[in-house]
């Protein structure tokens, strides 16, 4: 009991310390940025606005985020962004200007930003000032009591006249009950503000529908260009590969045809070197299904197919598996490609010594899970190359992200998560295996 008697008035101390900055970040930051951000747009026609409107927007979003960051560092309270991602790289000069001004401003989440400053300064100030000062009435009561209140007579205390020793002694019982109120509810006070933060801040049924109908399109749109590069390197790997070998097996069962009773030497050596253009040919178009869907993937499920994967990657790869049983085709084909882009990468670039691939179902979160793990030089900035833009497409079309962390000196993690849900248990995958000693 003391000890969780001892846990309230730390905390209650801490709410008290915290809130005084906050209702002042609360007050200045908000009356400041508003009044500047109606005369920045009130100046737009003036064509003043076009210019400094983005600046002082840009401030309002950055205020709103690091009260994001302290709502998630100190109340626990996870404040997503609302705000519409920018495509492409914005124009130079005044056209670009006035574009980001635009776009800044049709923009929702600016309106609600606005809309956040003014209750901030008000009811936010309100909530984060409360904590300081419900603590501190017991110690101004105590110098009240020991002789300030002379100095005080006929003024009041609260609701507590100072016109004797026995109302300032009074007076010093209400603000120490005012102390232990602001210890006990100071923390709640504070969480009730970041509360407030999260109402205002944080996006809206609407938005969330028209951020994933744009991620929708635009994954759509990713879906429909990467079926149509597939379609052309299959086109491709076909007419120069397949099939030239089997026209020249062709063109050499026509000679052999002819050659076979007046030379049967030559056409000896023809007939073994169609037999080797077929073998070839054959190869080529089990290399090619493979590239498409893998007969093990097909056959056997995700986790032998990323066995197998492994066991043909230049660097060993330690695979832990763990997943309920199989997933939808296109999932598992997602998930495969993916972790083989990845492990591509890994041994292109990393100058890794080993790799650790692992794969799980999250049940609590409902996503497939892959993660690639390698010792090399880390570094990797996932904007530079194709290969990380190409993995968020493919896993796009599933509503699937791609997270890397590979700071200089490694090590390098790559993790994709893609939401299904598991259907037919497959035997064996759940098993965790190691792929390479």
């Amino acid at each position: 009991m003391n000890g969780s008697a001892g846990n309230g008035i730390r905390d209650g101390v801490t709410a008290a310390a915290r809130g005084l900055p906050l209702a002042s970040a609360s007050l200045v930051g908000g009356i400041v940025l508003f009044v500047l951000s109606v005369l920045s747009i009130a100046f737009i026609g003036l064509g003043i606005g076009v210019l400094t409107t983005p600046a002082v927007l840009g401030l309002v979003r950055s205020h709103a985020r690091r009260r994001r960051a302290l709502a998630a560092d100190r109340g626990g309270v996870t404040i997503p962004e609302p705000y519409r991602p920018e495509r492409g790289r914005p124009r130079s000069g005044i056209t670009g200007q006035v574009e980001r001004c635009v776009f800044l401003l049709r923009d929702p989440a600016t309106w609600r930003d606005l809309q956040w400053l003014l209750v901030d300064a008000t009811a936010g100030f309100t909530l984060a000032l409360l904590p300081t000062v419900l603590t501190l009435y017991g110690v101004y009561g105590t110098v009240v009591a020991a002789g300030l209140w002379r100095f005080m007579d006929g003024t009041w205390f609260l609701f507590v006249p100072l016109t004797s020793q026995f109302a300032a002694l009074l007076a010093m019982g209400v603000g120490w009950c005012l102390t232990v109120v602001g210890l006990r509810f100071g923390p709640r006070l504070l969480h009730a503000d970041f509360l407030l933060a999260r109402a205002l801040l944080a996006p809206t049924r609407a938005m969330e529908l028209r951020r994933r109908v744009d991620r929708l399109y635009e994954t759509r749109h990713d879906a429909v260009d990467a079926s149509a590069a597939e379609l052309r390197r299959i086109e491709r790997d076909l007419h120069d590969g397949a099939q030239a070998r089997l026209v020249a097996v062709g063109m050499s069962l026509g000679a052999i045809e002819a050659l076979i009773e007046k030379d049967p030497r030559q056409a000896r050596k023809l007939l073994a070197r169609a037999r080797e253009n077929s073998a070839e040919a054959l190869a080529e178009l089990r290399d090619l299904v493979r590239g498409i869907h893998p007969p093990v993937l097909a056959e056997r499920g995700l986790g032998d197919a990323l066995r197998a994967l492994a066991l043909r990657t230049q660097l060993p790869v330690e695979v832990e598996v763990d997943l309920p049983g199989r997933f939808e085709a296109p999932v598992e084909a997602a998930a495969y490609f993916a972790a083989s882009e990845v492990l591509t990468n890994a041994v292109k670039h990393s100058g890794a010594e080993r790799v650790w691939l692992d794969v799980g179902y999250v049940e609590t979160d409902g996503v497939l899970r892959v993660t690639v793990t390698d010792d090399g030089r880390g570094g990797a900035d996932p904007a530079a190359g194709s290969g990380p833009a190409g993995v968020e497409r493919r896993l796009g079309a599933f509503d699937g992200v791609l997270a890397v962390s590979s700071p200089v000196g490694g090590p390098t993690m790559v993790t994709l998560e893609i939401p299904c849900v598991p259907h037919a248990p497959a035997g064996g995958a759940g098993r965790p295996t190691g792929a390479r000693p």
